[in-house]
């Protein structure tokens, strides 16, 4: 097929899944650098696009009680006069949106009911997890004739911090105490419920853990509906519960603070990876949520599975077994000591 010269990314779904479909449009740039890239999200996430250096156009999905409206879409993508579009996860709504709005080439899945609606069909079942949510993206880029060979070490986010932003971050840090004399770990305890999660009393032990060794700011985050789980598990008035305080532009500066960032299966921990901290996440083995398609997409994670052995894992199975209460915590203490001796060894904190 022709080159495209105007495309289009589709990803309206959470926040880590438009996070690892930022690198699609860098490795578009890379290859096609006369196209121009837009990518349409939800207005929740779209602070993670808005500024994006390989991100021409940002548009914001319309929406009435959580749902895409037809015609008000199709009027507002047609504007645009795209050539091809690639509906990173699909929906029905969204592909009657992209077919209804002209766009000649439509990269999709072949694999659902609505699948004709679709110029260019990809046959490759996610659920299975023989590789990485970020590689799956990225593959979709050869019906546009990209090949790209993509691994932790290469690929490229370029998540962007806004100023306004990393600024009142600094602010919230000076009136907090938290200053450079030592690394900041962040807690992250909540989630979107994609997958099974560490025990709230499990965080708790940590997060005491840490705390007693006196050699961290930390801070524990999550939205205003999870203020008090991390009340909960907070240690001691060392710790900060910031929780509720930032939009999702403050929380990628707050992250960009962060030495360490710990946290379950959540966007939050792959805006971490995205901006290179060292993170550490905890994972089911259910297949569908597992580390190795939802994981960290980094070089700088260390993941942390349930310690009793099962297979043919499922989430009615993982729960009923309390599978993430055998996590074990002494491995993970472990795992931040060493992190902490390669930031003095790297003189990055002063000790």
């Amino acid at each position: 097929m022709k080159a495209p010269q105007n495309l289009l990314i589709i990803r309206t779904d959470r926040i880590g899944d438009v996070v690892l479909s930022l690198p699609m449009a860098g490795i578009i740039k890379k290859h096609l650098p006369g196209c121009k890239v837009a990518f349409l999200s939800r207005n929740y996430t779209k602070g993670l696009v808005n500024n994006h250096p390989d991100v021409d156009e940002t548009i914001v999905l319309k929406e009435e009680n959580g749902k895409p409206v037809l015609f008000g879409n199709i009027s507002l993508i047609k504007k645009y006069d795209f050539d091809a579009a690639i509906i990173v996860y699909p929906t029905f709504f969204l592909a009657l949106i992209i077919f209804l709005s002209g766009i000649k080439t439509r990269i999709g899945t072949g694999y659902r009911w609505y699948s004709f609606l679709f110029t260019n069909k990809i046959y490759s079942h996610r659920k299975y997890a023989d590789k990485h949510e970020l590689e799956f993206n990225v593959e979709l880029l050869k019906q546009i004739g990209i090949n790209e060979n993509i691994n932790a070490g290469t690929v490229k986010f370029n998540l962007t911090v806004n100023k306004e932003a990393a600024e009142k971050v600094n602010n919230i840090f000076r009136e907090n105490g938290i200053d450079d004399k030592k690394p900041v770990i962040i807690f992250h305890p909540g989630s979107g419920g994609s997958a099974v999660d560490l025990p709230i009393e499990k965080f708790k032990k940590l997060v005491t853990m840490v705390d007693n060794s006196g050699k961290f700011h930390v801070v524990l985050t999550g939205s205003k509906t999870e203020k008090n789980i991390c009340e909960e598990i907070k240690s001691s008035d060392n710790a900060k519960n910031f929780a509720g305080l930032f939009d999702l532009p403050e929380l990628v500066a707050l992250i960009n603070r962060a030495d360490i960032f710990v946290a379950n299966s959540t966007g939050p921990l792959h805006i971490a990876a995205a901006l290179g901290k060292s993170v550490i996440g905890f994972y089911p083995k259910i297949q569908a949520c597992s580390a190795e398609r939802w994981g960290p997409y980094s070089t700088k994670s260390f993941i942390f599975t349930p310690g009793i052995d099962c297979s043919n894992c499922t989430r009615e199975q993982c729960e009923q077994l309390n599978c993430m209460n055998s996590v074990n915590l002494n491995g993970v203490f472990e795992s931040i000591e060493g992190i902490y001796r390669n930031l003095s060894l790297d003189g990055e904190i002063h000790v």
